[in-house]
């Protein structure tokens, strides 16, 4: 009996706890990158410094899953070590894939409140890549989290009962806004990373960067 009892408990502590895998960019990989958009010749960084994770993270169903993430090699060790913190603290991710399975398209990626980093891609209404080009930068639960123009519009309709940066209940979506008491903001600030809620010019309050 004991020993029936130690293996569920084994399993039980196995299955609940946060994991990550750092892994070069595969041919396989490159592939679903360039045919999804999110890569092509030019881009500011090679593949050579780019690093994809899979990382477990809590879902707005309060359940473990797996995602996964690509960015800068300089920085995956921190961005590990600021998720597996996010694991702990039960901070709600809706989703986390590739931009390339929304065909390199940050819209679409938004438009479904996916977790992402690594996109080729320059800044909006500008000729400057973005700093998620270089895969230092990563932008979290970006339709409870939006980007909000210096007039106060966001591009998002789903977005707009977020404008108002107030939780008022105890709901995952509420949980997933990050407001700038947030440990999440916290831990990106440790490593050295920005917080777009803290822009000057707007507010990207899904959006952190390294520069």
């Amino acid at each position: 009996m004991k020993t029936v009892l130690a293996t569920i408990f084994l399993s039980i502590s196995l299955s609940a706890s946060f994991s990550a895998k750092i892994s070069p960019i595969t041919p396989t990989l490159k592939q679903r990158m360039v045919n999804g958009g999110s890569y092509r010749a030019g881009c500011p960084v090679g593949l050579k410094s780019l690093r994809y994770l899979n990382l477990t993270y809590i879902g707005f169903d309060g359940k473990e899953h797996k995602g996964e993430m690509i960015v800068n090699k300089d920085v995956a060790n921190e961005v590990v070590a600021i998720f597996k913190k996010l694991y702990e603290i039960k901070y709600p991710i809706r989703k986390m894939h590739l931009v390339s399975d929304y065909g390199g398209s940050d819209f679409a990626s938004i438009e479904s409140d996916n977790t992402s980093a690594f996109n080729c891609r320059p800044v909006a209404g500008t000729n400057r890549w973005s700093l998620h080009s270089y895969g230092k930068a990563i932008d979290i639960n970006p339709l409870e989290n939006p980007y909000v123009s210096k007039n106060g519009y966001t591009s998002h309709k789903n977005s707009y009962k977020y404008l108002n940066r107030i939780r008022t209940n105890n709901s995952a979506a509420q949980k997933a806004m990050i407001l700038k008491s947030d440990p999440i903001v916290k831990f990106f600030k440790y490593y050295g990373w920005r917080w777009g809620g803290d822009f000057k010019c707007c507010k990207d309050y899904q959006h952190f960067d390294k520069k």
